[in-house]
Order: C-alpha cells, then structure tokens, then sequence
C-alpha cells in the first residue's frame, strides 16, 4: 500500500522537475507540515486496530511533498481485513494535480473488476476494485492540493464509503500552510 504512496510521491517529483527553469524564482506555495494533517487520519473503528500514523515533508526535484499515512487491520492472520488512508500535499505541482484527477473521468467495467469516477462531498475522486485480489482503490482530489487515498484488502468495495466517512474532508481543505 505504501508502494502506491512512494510511486505518487515519485511521480509528482519527477514531473514537477520540469515546470521550473533553474534561474526563476519559486513561486510554487509551500507543502504543510505534516504534523497539520496526522490529526485528519482518524482512528481504527470498532473492531479494528490502528499503527501510529506517518508523516514526513520530502524535498524531491526542488519541490517539498507532504505524505502522511496510517495502517489498519482487524484481527490477525493473512485473510484479516485490512485499510490504509494516506494523504499527499501535491500543491507544488498544480499540472499533476489536475492530470491525475482528468484521468480519473474514464469508466470501465470487467469480469475482473471495474474502475469509474466518484464525487465525494462536491471532492472528485476515483474508485477501482479488483475482484480476484479483494483490493478496492478510492483517491478523492480535496481543495485541489490533497490526495486522499484509501486502500481496503479482503472487503467489499462499499466499505470505501465508510472509510472516507471517517476522513474530515473539510477540515482538510481549510489546511493550508
């Protein structure tokens, strides 16, 4: 899950080496601390279990990206259901931001699974699922900065719905630096 995260962060990087030449002044806003945004992951629901939650602020390319990330689990053993909810500050790469999100308007539907755009409290996401490996996707574009990502093993798909119930989007989009 932490895969998915590194690859995001990654990318972000990567494409934002681009949008700046190296004589101009930054004008790209800066990341918050992480430290803002731990407080938005909630705790493990009933049932459930929760590992302390992650942050760090990383300077990659010349752009500082702000990742925080929280693990969940109920019960024990390979089959036990698990979630992670990880959020990216992508604010200093604003052309990222709006391709991923563009991306997510596609539709498509499988014996294997299905991928299809969602709208989450006015927030426009993405929700995938893939059958065969009980793995559900949600990413959902807050404020035009955040990435909220939800990831589920071993559960329905529409437990997604319940897991970004517990994500205080507004709260969220009134973070700023």
């Amino acid at each position: 899950m932490k895969t998915l995260v590194f690859a995001l962060t990654l990318a972000l990087g990567f494409a934002a080496i681009g949008l700046r030449a190296q004589d101009e002044p930054n004008l790209i806003p800066d990341v918050v601390d992480p430290a803002k945004l731990i407080p938005i992951l909630p705790d493990a629901p009933a049932g459930w279990t929760a590992e302390n939650p992650e942050g760090s602020s990383d300077d990659v390319g010349g752009f500082k990206i702000t990742n925080v990330h929280r693990d969940y689990r109920k019960g024990e053993g390979a089959d036990a259901p698990t979630a992670a909810i990880s959020i990216l500050d992508s604010v200093a790469n604003p052309d990222y931001v709006e391709a991923t999100s563009g991306a997510w308007k596609q539709s498509s539907e499988t014996p294997e699974g299905y991928g299809k755009p969602v709208t989450i409290d006015g927030n426009p996401g993405r929700e995938d699922y893939d059958k065969e490996q009980k793995h559900a996707t949600l990413w959902v574009m807050v404020a035009k900065r955040y990435f909220v990502t939800i990831e589920l093993q071993k559960q329905d798909p529409k437990q997604l719905q319940e897991w970004i119930k517990r994500v205080d989007l507004k709260k969220l989009a009134e973070i700023k630096k």
